[in-house]
């Protein structure tokens, strides 16, 4: 059947199982939004307040659900708007499909009103992008984005469409998604069986896991992986979830603000195996010094990240969870008693500990860790970018996949609302909190509008220290305590901005508030603002200095002003 360019670009979203997307329109995409009109019984569009609020959102469905994203905007400004939240994407290899608008086909070139070259701009932070000149290569182009977006390493596509393609015609026929490899596996027998012998050799083994184990929904196998070797785990802060951490075994994060036993671990090890994690610098800090002990076994699907960060000694090349199904069956149980010992005697004695100033005085751990018995462990968090995302990966437990939700390789302050609407959109029975500093909440509170408008059940629960932590404890330690422009002191009352957008607003300012604001919080239909004021230094320890060896954390800073 013929069709318009919109309305192919539609069925085709349909074609891939899309039934929500989040964007915002504008003259280039009209044509795509008449259709969405007509399409709106088949497919819910949430309108977010700024483009970039609406790729953060599409994010953060994709992550919490296991789905691909769909994000739209029109050309110009709109499409530059999605830009942070592409890369977002990329660093942290998300599925999303981004969906642009741009001037027709005879305008291009020629500097014409709203016209950018978004994918030139963005073709260093999407696996693949294209721009669609001839409506009859739409379907097809549409097809090939949702599979690159999923095939392999994961990750984000564009697909830039002038206006006039989208009012010209062309013959429609509806095609089943193109079907993801069976198997994805890059490695031989024999080195699955060095694999083997190398981990049934180890009396020290250490087991990382990053966000691969969650992208490849391999957390079953993990868990297998922890039992056959009887060793340590610890994680990334994006394989958060991807062990249960309420499990023995478990021993916090690694790297820059992870646990002291976790330092102690890695630097102990006889074998570590780092699985689905690329080894980033604030992981691996002074590479030199990193598990010098240890022989080193990645397990990755992409060969790129294979000694790129750090040197390995054997690698497997596949999909986590088939290479951990293949390598599983072929372990035996092995018992390391001696060496759980000693890591259980390093937890005992270097616990995650806040104390505050006073006996009253509220603290993250504190608030988190109340959190986390009131949901059982069970709630979906999303986090800004700063202390409180350091404080959110430690001091609540992550009992399962995708329910961390957090920029990890950019880092991005204003992430965490935008993702926390796509998780709340995509999990519609779970409770979905946003964990925000005061800093990264002014970036992105123009998104409470859309948690009013559409009436989603989000908890905003902003850490309010009237400082930019993070940067503040940097300045701290190694900036003579000259604290640039990190002192915010705004003047904003979190409850009258609630109000203001239609939501149930709370302040927390001592702890012997902090257990019945959270309950009311959960209880609440709609969404809520909770103003949480702490001391504005209370740090994010352990903490190692860049380029100091992983296993020399900073485990407590004076306050002497």
């Amino acid at each position: 059947m013929k069709l318009t360019g919109a309305e192919i670009l539609i069925e085709c979203l349909l074609e891939q199982g899309v039934d929500t997307v989040f964007g915002y329109p504008g003259g280039a995409v009209l044509n795509i939004y008449d259709a969405l009109y007509q399409y709106q019984d088949r497919i819910t569009h949430y309108l977010t307040a700024h483009e970039q609020g609406a790729a953060h959102a599409a994010d953060g469905y994709a992550r919490s659900t296991g789905k691909t994203g769909v994000v739209i905007a029109t050309s110009g400004p709109g499409a530059t708007n999605l830009v942070t939240g592409i890369a977002t994407a990329y660093m942290d290899s998300i599925p999303v499909v981004a969906i642009t608008g741009n001037v027709s086909c005879n305008l291009l070139g020629l500097d014409s009103f709203q016209e950018v070259d978004i994918t030139g701009i963005t073709m260093p932070i999407t696996k693949h992008n294209f721009i669609v000149k001839d409506v009859k290569d739409l379907a097809d182009t549409i097809r090939r984005a949702f599979y690159i977006a999923n095939e392999g390493r994961k990750g984000p596509v564009l697909i830039d469409i002038p206006k006039d393609v989208t009012i010209l015609s062309a013959e429609y026929e509806k095609q089943p998604p193109i079907p993801l490899p069976k198997e994805n596996i890059g490695f031989t027998q024999a080195e699955l069986e060095k694999a083997a012998e190398m981990i049934q050799k180890s009396a020290r083994p250490f087991l990382y896991t990053g966000g691969g184990v969650i992208l490849s929904d391999a957390a079953d196998e993990v868990a297998a992986l922890a039992d056959l070797l009887d060793a340590p785990v610890a994680s990334s802060l994006m394989g958060q979830g991807g062990f249960d951490q309420t499990d023995s075994r478990y021993i916090g994060m690694l790297g820059m603000h992870g646990t002291k036993t976790a330092s102690l671990a890695v630097g102990a090890c006889d074998l570590f195996i780092g699985i689905g994690t690329r080894f980033s610098d604030r992981v691996v800090l002074k590479i030199s010094a990193f598990a010098p002990q240890a022989k080193i076994l990645q397990i990755d699907i992409d060969p790129a990240e294979v000694n790129k960060n750090i040197k390995v000694d054997h690698t497997l090349i596949g999909d986590i969870r088939e290479t951990l199904e293949k390598l599983n069956r072929m372990l035996k149980k092995q018992t390391h008693a001696a060496w759980m010992e000693q890591v259980a005697g390093w937890q005992k004695e270097f616990p995650l500990r806040q104390i505050g100033k006073t006996e009253t005085d509220v603290t993250p751990q504190y608030v988190l860790e109340t959190l986390d018995r009131l949901t059982d462990g069970n709630a979906v968090i999303a986090t800004e970018v700063g202390q409180n995302q350091m404080w959110a990966a430690q001091f609540y437990k992550n009992r399962r996949p995708h329910s961390f939700i957090s920029s990890g390789g950019l880092g991005t302050m204003g992430y965490g609302l935008g993702a926390a609407i796509g998780a709340q959109v995509g999990n519609p029975d779970k409770t979905v909190v946003n964990i925000a500093g005061d800093g990264s909440f002014h970036m992105n509170l123009n998104e409470l509008v859309t948690l009013s408008k559409y009436q989603i059940p989000v908890i905003e629960l902003v850490f309010n220290n009237h400082v930019l932590g993070m940067v503040r404890q940097w300045q701290r330690l190694f900036y003579g305590k000259r604290f640039s422009q990190t002192t915010l002191d705004r003047p904003t009352d979190y409850l009258k901005l609630a109000e203001a957008f239609g939501i149930r607003g709370f302040r927390i300012t001592q702890k012997d508030q902090v257990e019945n604001v959270l309950q009311q919080a959960l209880a609440e239909k709609g969404p809520v603002l909770i103003d949480c004021v702490i001391d504005k230094d209370i740090n994010v320890l352990p903490m190692v200095p860049a380029g100091a060896p992983v296993g020399e954390p900073i485990l407590d800073i004076t306050i002497d002003d």
